[in-house]
């Protein structure tokens, strides 16, 4: 079964599109509000833990919030799209296979490896070992809070907006480019060289969708990425600067060469996808 098919699913008319989003952002601030709203009043959390300027202040704390937001996400973006589509969460992933998760994360570990080696290579002084500052609660509260936030980043922008606009279009790269777009937009305050980045993974990671009929590979690549760059080796020009890790990386002038060489990865896998699929395959080539 193509991601078209799986796309067709449901009632998809356009009103029901554009009532969706803002269904789901509704559903999403009260299932947020009903979580925080207790803790705060009963002071387990503080103001000032919720205004800390960056990840580092209170990395569990930061890493728990995470989960918590994005976790509303997934509920209101799948509430919402059963409410008004009558599509189910199965529906939004699509075809699935644990194999192609793990394909998905060995793929993009190797090249995380390879590029930092080369900024090793380039900018020893730049790395230091900080594996004294990790700990087993921020290591545990890290994996499952960012398997929550990619796995959301995924179901929406690589399941249900991608599915409709590939409905919408019948044009795979159309459909990949403006997910992708939209994708990348919500990273600029993070940077522009990580908005450029993210628009580029978000263009393949659609087409990889598209290719396999799931969200599968996809999001084992995106977590793969995302907990290397949180525990593994963190940088201190990113999103989860201070946060504890294995290695601390302060080299802001290879900023945008990691960009680049990050792009050219996903030419590469774009290419693969539209010339030959077979490399990745479909998740019913997999068990599950």
């Amino acid at each position: 079964m193509t991601y078209l098919d799986i796309a067709s699913r449901g009632k998809n008319s356009l009103w029901r599109y554009l009532v969706t989003w803002p269904l789901a952002l509704v559903i999403w601030l009260i299932m947020v509000v009903a979580v925080l709203l207790p803790l705060i009043l009963t002071h387990l959390i503080t103001p000032d833990q919720l205004q800390a300027e960056g990840a580092g202040d209170h990395p569990v704390l930061f890493f728990a919030l995470q989960g918590v937001v994005f976790a509303g996400l997934i509920a209101g973006f799948a509430l919402a799209a059963f409410l008004l589509h009558r599509k189910t969460f199965k529906d939004l992933c699509g075809n699935w296979s644990w194999r192609l998760v793990g394909s998905g994360a060995l793929v993009w570990l190797v090249v995380l490896i390879l590029s930092t080696a080369i900024d090793w290579a380039l900018a020893p002084k730049g790395f230091t070992f900080t594996i004294e500052t990790l700990n087993p609660a921020i290591i545990l509260t890290t994996i499952i809070c960012l398997a929550i936030q990619t796995f959301a980043e995924e179901f929406i922008f690589r399941g249900y907006l991608t599915q409709s606009l590939l409905l919408a279009t019948k044009r795979p790269m159309v459909a990949a480019a403006i997910a992708a777009i939209a994708f990348g937009s919500l990273h600029i305050p993070n940077g522009l060289p990580q908005a450029v980045g993210a628009t580029a993974l978000g263009f393949v990671l659609s087409l990889i969708a598209i290719r396999t009929g799931g969200l599968a590979f996809g999001w084992g690549l995106h977590f793969a990425n995302n907990l290397f760059g949180a525990i593994i080796v963190v940088s201190a020009n990113d999103v989860f600067k201070g946060t504890p890790a294995v290695i601390t990386q302060n080299t802001p002038g290879l900023m945008w060469w990691d960009t680049v060489f990050g792009i050219g990865i996903m030419a590469v896998l774009a290419f693969l996808v539209l010339k030959d699929g077979r490399f990745i395959g479909s998740a019913a080539q997999y068990p599950k």
